[in-house]
């Protein structure tokens, strides 16, 4: 059973498996850079200015004992950003695709998105499908289980979350990153950078895993 815990970046800044490269995509103000800023500092930001190109964030976590450096790449949803955005799609081991479950529009243009990753993005990517902004029930407009049927139809998982509350913030990025080192152990993804993983110093020289020791909860 793979097991999870995140650690402080000074405590594991060189010791570490495996690198594996997110990216975060959806339409603008679905709570991407909430999602990142939640995921990485644990804090919320409600006003947050609109994402120009890419931002970039990282964070560890352990997977089935290997430490892994997840690297986050935040995109504009803005049109006039798309091919900006495009060219992160190439080299991403995994992908968030986030839409607002209180604006309907912005889970009508899932297919867009989807069909943007699967033309320009390795076809081995893990992709989760986020449901965001869980917490603005009184508001919702995309039921969870059309959520959830557009997930099974094109063959993503699937989570809602609330980047204010956090609620599944920690479980939507782990999954991915459990998905992703299942593939790297039963060789659907090569531990390369252009697949968006690289090898850590932990990998290469063969040294116990730092996982093994120090406290840390289980997530």
């Amino acid at each position: 059973m793979l097991t999870c815990s995140a650690y402080s970046l000074l405590e594991v800044s060189y010791n570490y498996n495996y690198i594996i490269k997110y990216i975060i995509i959806g339409d603008t103000g679905v709570g991407k850079s909430c999602l990142l800023l939640q995921f990485t500092d644990k804090r919320f930001q409600p006003a947050h200015d609109l994402t120009i190109g890419v931002e970039f964030g990282t964070r560890f976590v352990l997977v089935d004992g290997k430490q892994i450096k997840l690297q986050i790449w935040d995109t504009a949803g803005q049109e006039s950003f798309r091919s900006i955005t495009r060219s992160y799609y190439r080299g991403a081991a995994g992908a968030l695709l986030v839409y607002d479950i209180t604006r309907r529009e912005t889970f009508n243009h899932l297919g867009i998105w989807l069909n943007d990753v699967r033309e320009h993005a390795n076809p081995n990517m893990t992709i989760m499908l986020i449901g965001n902004k869980s917490d603005i029930e009184t508001k919702r407009q995309v039921s969870r289980e059309e959520g959830e049927k557009f997930a099974l139809e094109n063959e993503l998982f699937f989570m809602e979350t609330s980047a204010k509350a956090g609620a599944n913030v920690e479980e939507a990025f782990v999954k991915t990153a459990e998905d992703i080192y299942e593939k790297i152990r039963f060789g659907t993804f090569d531990a390369n950078e252009s697949n968006g993983i690289k090898l850590g110093p932990l990998q290469s020289s063969g040294l116990p895993n730092a996982g093994t020791a120090g406290n840390a909860d289980c997530c």
